[in-house]
């Protein structure tokens, strides 16, 4: 596609679409030229919605999930099951399993892998905050939904290593999600089921 067709504003404003996942040339053609049409006060309203969103954001204390207060609404949820925590790697996880709508428990966010060939420890994701919160429950149970990648592995043996010697039940997702798929690219009907038909890893 030749730039030089559009103005300057266009184009940046293309290139910033381009930056968001799944939006290719055509599409943010598409939404840039759909922006200038709108009326001067709901692109205003868009700039500061887009602008607010990072203050008025924050990790929840608890869970690491996004929350506008100090506790996210499900971890402050007394009628969720707080001895089962879904253990997921971003907040986009998380949002997916909530969208299934048949799940009780709550989550922990950890906000990455190990992965040692990009120089990303234990120490690096939100791991010690897990161990803090599942020493203070009885009969815990972590369902690990990470994915299936050399990444998603070496994170799960490691969990499963620190609560080795603890009575805890330590779960994952059942093996019909394809090798290396995302969470958040997964229908409802295979994410529900996956959940449904965990699998204790001591037992693999």
């Amino acid at each position: 596609m030749n730039q030089n067709v559009y103005p300057e504003p266009i184009q940046k404003l293309m290139n910033f679409f381009k930056k968001l996942p799944g939006i290719g040339e055509k599409n943010a053609e598409r939404m840039a030229l759909a922006a200038i049409e709108l009326p001067s006060e709901e692109l205003e309203n868009l700039a500061t919605t887009a602008k607010d969103i990072k203050s008025q954001l924050k990790n929840c204390s608890v869970c690491g999930h996004l929350t506008t207060e100090d506790i996210c609404p499900i971890c402050a949820d007394s009628h969720r099951d707080h001895n089962i925590i879904c253990v997921v790697e971003d907040v986009k996880s998380v949002f997916k399993f909530e969208n299934v709508g048949n799940y009780t428990g709550v989550y922990h966010v950890l906000h990455g892998l190990i992965s040692p060939i990009d120089n990303i420890g234990p120490e690096n994701i939100n791991l010690a905050s897990l161990v803090k919160r599942v020493e203070s429950l009885k009969n815990p149970e972590l369902i690990l939904a990470l994915k299936s990648t050399v990444e998603g592995e070496t994170t799960t043996l490691y969990i499963k290593k620190i609560f080795e010697k603890k009575k805890i039940t330590i779960s994952r997702l059942s093996y019909g999600i394809p090798m290396g798929a995302e969470i958040d690219y997964l229908d409802i009907i295979t994410l529900d089921k996956a959940l449904e038909d965990r699998k204790r890893i001591s037992e693999e």
